[in-house]
């Protein structure tokens, strides 16, 4: 196949994967479901657990936290729901990734609780987050599979679920880590 027909041909699987996403999401995860509905409380309630538990003098902080927390789980939800691993089966809305209702709230809000948490009470944040991370991954990503809003394949379980969180979270972590260090010491000087 030639450069062009391969994009011709990308092209025409991503219109049709669109049409078919669209038809889906229209027939069996729309207002009518009771599974969109459960979507929605699961991106709502944590950001209005935020609001209300989040520590204003450190915002910026936390944030940033929860922000990157948010940014490295899309990616890495994007790469394995294509690549079939872990599939959200429910949705807000077929223009946003499948897992967004997770990577944009319940992940970076709990996430950036245990931080704002172990940071402010010189807690262990390893131990709290890979408690937290296991929680997910063997109790509320087990009963979203019970309750049919998430499959996983080839092989995927509940345990690589947790190394991908903690391959996510640390990361964010440190860098979080090393900013706020950098400010500290311009502060100081």
């Amino acid at each position: 196949m030639s450069y062009q027909e391969y994009w011709t041909k990308i092209k025409s699987l991503y219109q049709e994967l669109d049409q078919v996403t669209n038809s889906y999401w229209d027939n069996h995860s729309s207002f009518g479901d009771w599974q969109f509905w459960a979507v929605v409380a699961i991106t709502i309630v944590p950001l209005l657990l935020l609001i209300r538990f989040v520590d204003q003098e450190r915002l910026f902080e936390v944030f940033f936290f929860g922000f990157a927390v948010h940014i490295m789980w899309n990616y890495a939800g994007d790469v394995l729901e294509l690549k079939r691993y872990f599939i959200h089966t429910y949705f807000l809305t077929p223009m946003l990734p499948s897992i967004f209702n997770m990577a944009a709230s319940a992940l970076p809000v709990a996430f950036l609780l245990v931080y704002q948490y172990c940071t402010k009470h010189n807690k262990n944040f390893y131990i709290w987050i890979t408690v937290a991370s296991a929680i997910f991954a063997f109790g509320i990503a087990h009963l979203e599979r019970i309750l049919g809003l998430v499959e996983f394949g080839r092989g995927f379980n509940s345990f690589y679920l947790l190394l991908v969180d903690l391959a996510v979270v640390l990361p964010a972590y440190w860098f979080t880590w090393f900013l706020v260090h950098v400010k500290k010491k311009s502060k100081q000087s």
